[in-house]
């Protein structure tokens, strides 16, 4: 018998058993197949069951918030419109990084020690905010450049409390100054040179309404004055501007403490103020110079500049608070 005929059997049953088992394992691999899907399609579930659960606890939680924030929104509505932009151009809420900063400035300029800046700045702010608030009008300026001109004034230690002050608008600022020099310890007296006109006149420009609404008049002045505590006796208010003759001559053998200048705000103006200053001004005066740097107002610097670089000068720079400029009197 041929080898083939031998072999042709046993080829033909091995063939037989292997496709058997071929067959096993392709049912095998789909029984695996069938149950990784099954496997899959269950971890597929339970993640889907958790990831519902998550984003439903997520927007639970911002439904949460949304409530908060909307409470605190009707809550902040009574706080801005107690310190909100409203009637007065800027805001008097400061962020803590700005009330950082203009501490360390003041600090810088006084030499004060960092918490009496503070201390000072804070009790300057609670001054502007009581004050402004009380009165009718507004205190014209930044916050930043208020409180500036507020904590850092009696932290040079004027020799003493009599007040000038050149330009005064409603006479608000005027009443927080007062206030500021009477908590450094000087009984103060306030003096205040102003043409108080319902048509105010800078720098060529005219400004017949005021963004507040409140017309600027005598009478208003003296309530605000009143209001913050400036009784009559402490008071006296000269009608005029500060290049009047009649004004120069009713204060003409004066010497005051504290000269604010913020009045005409033309290099010109700012010229004669400081040259008048320098007659008036004690020994050791204080002489604060608003607008000092700020662009908008170019003449202010340039006068200011020009008047202590000229020899024979009475007054320097101690140092400048945002856009105010603070001197000496020697």
């Amino acid at each position: 018998m041929s080898r083939s005929r031998l072999l042709g059997p046993l080829a033909r049953r091995l063939d037989r058993r292997i496709d058997a088992r071929l067959e096993r394992r392709h049912r095998e691999l789909r029984i695996d197949e069938r149950l990784a899907a099954a496997e899959r399609a269950e971890r597929a579930e339970r993640a889907e069951r958790a990831l519902r659960a998550e984003l439903a606890e997520t927007r639970e939680h911002v439904r949460e918030l949304t409530e908060r924030l909307e409470r605190v929104d009707e809550r902040l509505h009574g706080l801005d419109l107690l310190l909100g932009r409203a009637g007065r151009r800027v805001h008097r809420q400061p962020t803590p990084a700005q009330t950082d900063a203009l501490v360390r400035r003041v600090a810088e300029v006084t030499g004060a020690r960092p918490q009496d800046a503070r201390r000072h700045t804070v009790q300057a702010y609670r001054t502007l905010v009581e004050v402004e608030n009380r009165g009718v009008g507004r205190i014209a300026g930044g916050t930043a450049n208020i409180l500036g001109k507020l904590a850092t004034t009696p932290l040079l230690a004027p020799p003493g409390g009599r007040i000038l002050e050149i330009g005064t608008l409603y006479g608000l600022f005027a009443a927080c100054l007062a206030r500021q020099i009477l908590r450094a310890g000087h009984p103060y007296h306030l003096t205040i040179v102003d043409p108080v006109s319902a048509q105010q006149l800078q720098n060529g420009r005219e400004l017949r309404h005021d963004l507040s609404g409140t017309p600027v008049t005598e009478d208003v002045v003296r309530a605000n004055l009143h209001a913050a505590g400036v009784t009559p006796e402490r008071l006296r208010l000269l009608r005029g501007y500060s290049t009047d003759p009649a004004v120069r001559a009713a204060l003409a053998g004066e010497a005051f403490d504290v000269i604010v200048v913020d009045g005409d705000h033309g290099r010109e103006g700012v010229a004669a103020d400081l040259a008048w200053a320098e007659e008036i001004a004690a020994p050791g005066a204080v002489v604060v110079l608003d607008d000092y740097g700020d662009p908008k107002w170019p003449g202010v610097q340039a006068a200011a500049d020009a008047h202590l670089a000229a020899a024979g000068t009475r007054l320097s720079l101690i140092g400048q608070v945002t856009t105010s400029a603070f001197l000496r009197a020697a």
